[in-house]
């Protein structure tokens, strides 16, 4: 992989990183703002749901950051874009649909269909 496309991926991930802070930090200070008292309890119980779903949203979102920093470290240290499995070069393709993958398209489909027999 070129320098130039190396310097593409890690804009591209510094960028879905900021965005994802960016939401974290919203979804914070619009939980710690709110001072809301419902006397209905149905009413409570919409707005506890409706918190817990975006709780569980940013949980999936602090994640997905952990594997962004982990794709910027195998930048630094020449390994992004290599598959952990088969050792060969995933595409570019499947790098920009889903920069953060270590495994190549096969291999990743390898793993779903051994998945899916164990019943994962």
């Amino acid at each position: 992989m070129t320098e130039e496309k190396k310097e593409e991926f890690r804009k591209l991930l510094n960028q879905r990183m900021d965005a994802l802070l960016a939401e974290a930090n919203k979804t914070v200070s619009g939980m710690t703002d709110q001072r809301e008292n419902y006397p209905d309890p149905t009413d409570r119980a919409s707005m506890e749901s409706e918190r817990n779903f975006t709780l569980r949203i940013r949980d999936r979102e602090r994640k997905l950051i952990g594997k962004i920093k982990e794709a910027i470290e195998r930048l630094d240290n020449g390994t992004f874009g290599i598959c952990e499995s088969c050792g060969e070069e995933i595409s570019e393709e499947r790098l920009k649909a889903r920069p953060v993958t270590t495994l190549c398209i096969d291999c990743k489909k390898k793993q779903e269909n051994e998945e899916r027999l164990r019943g994962v």
